[in-house]
């Protein structure tokens, strides 16, 4: 069975994670794969490449599957993190639009991906037949010994002849009760992002940082650089998902300093609460506004309410504050439950600040060594 000696090829690359977003041409290499690692699903691309950058930063091996469609909604994922970063980043993807295709939708995007990886400097393999499974080896090899992402685009063809396994999947009762009795009160925010910043500073003993792109990294650079904090160049949408990879691969606690904005854009706040790391801490500064852009107006400004986003995705320590009192105390209650979601409503505005002056391994390098204790 050629899905069966994917997963030993994995297995004997001591892959611990697999992060995937299933494609119905590999869905037979899923189920297996399932069964044999820690299998996490994600519900967009670019989140997997979030949760295993933060997986790689803790020592972790793990592997991304998709279907290579799912290439294009990530690149910029992709190049801003683990290819700015020097990052390992094994992908397992399924060649789409390629072999007999009968999705004209497939064909347009996945057709070029070979050339638009190559544009990218983005190594590619290519794997047209079961003879050459073993080449999935080096695309891992490769990723780890040289700290970049590195593709494999898998044919359709590998897999066909070799149907043995069949859908008599057997799912868990899906009977549960949701009960939920919540009142949120928004009321007039007091402090501007930079002022909950340095709240949140003064209370950071020995966590591991995750900070978002733009002004909330420079302010906390500005405020308290520590080897601990991680802070986003790039990568919209990334820093929880960096988070979740960094808590699941360490036993600190880990801190995510994230955006409404951000938050609204991505769909890993399910993920989060479906693997449920005790040790992760996201902290939503909410100004309503893209505040690193200009401060056009986002949706959680007058609509959305982003704590109880939170619990209907499954967060059962949520907080929601005003003040740097109340900020204080939902962080050290949030510290020792998890993982824990604390919504800071605040008021548009940035610090004038200066560019972080650190390059992307500089940040990285000296992060790994304060999460191996090799500093």
């Amino acid at each position: 069975m050629y899905e069966k000696r994917v997963s030993d090829i994995l297995t004997t690359e001591n892959i611990e994670y697999i992060v995937s977003l299933p494609c119905d041409r590999t869905k037979d290499l899923c189920e297996i794969l399932e069964k044999k690692f820690h299998y996490i699903t994600i519900s967009r691309e670019e989140d997997g490449i979030g949760i295993l950058s933060g997986l790689s930063l803790a020592g972790k091996r793990g592997v991304l599957q998709m279907q290579s469609s799912g290439l294009g909604n990530s690149l910029n994922a992709l190049m801003t993190l683990p290819y700015l970063y020097s990052l390992p980043l094994p992908i397992l993807a399924s060649w789409r639009g390629y072999y007999r295709e009968s999705i004209p939708a497939q064909i347009p995007f996945n057709e070029k991906i070979p050339v638009l990886l190559k544009l990218y400097q983005i190594p590619c393999t290519i794997i047209r037949e079961p003879a050459e499974f073993d080449l999935i080896t080096s695309v891992i090899s490769d990723a780890w010994m040289n700290n970049r992402p590195h593709v494999a685009l898998i044919s359709p063809e590998v897999w066909e002849g070799d149907r043995e396994i069949t859908d008599d999947s057997e799912f868990p009762a899906r009977d549960r009760l949701i009960t939920l009795n919540y009142h949120g009160v928004f009321k007039e925010p007091v402090m501007q992002r930079g002022d909950a910043i340095s709240i949140i500073a003064s209370l950071l003993t020995d966590e591991l940082v995750v900070s978002n792109i733009g002004v909330p990294s420079k302010e906390l650079y500005h405020v308290r650089d520590n080897p601990a904090h991680f802070y986003m160049l790039g990568s919209y949408t990334q820093a929880s998902p960096l988070g979740l990879g960094i808590a699941l691969g360490t036993d600190r606690k880990v801190v995510v300093i994230d955006g409404d904005g951000s938050l609204l854009g991505t769909a890993v706040m399910p993920v989060i609460a479906a693997e449920s790391p005790e040790n992760l801490v996201i902290i939503c500064l909410d100004n309503g506004v893209y505040g690193s852009t200009g401060n056009q107006c986002s949706p959680a400004y007058e609509t959305v309410d982003l704590e109880l986003l939170a619990k209907a995705s499954g967060f059962n320590h949520t907080f929601k504050v005003h003040t740097p009192d109340e900020l204080s105390d939902a962080f050290k209650k949030a510290r020792v439950q998890g993982p824990s979601f604390i919504h800071v409503i605040i008021k548009p505005g940035n610090r004038n600040v200066s560019n972080i002056p650190l390059g992307p391994l500089d940040i990285k390098n000296r992060f790994s060594a304060e999460i191996s204790g090799k500093k």
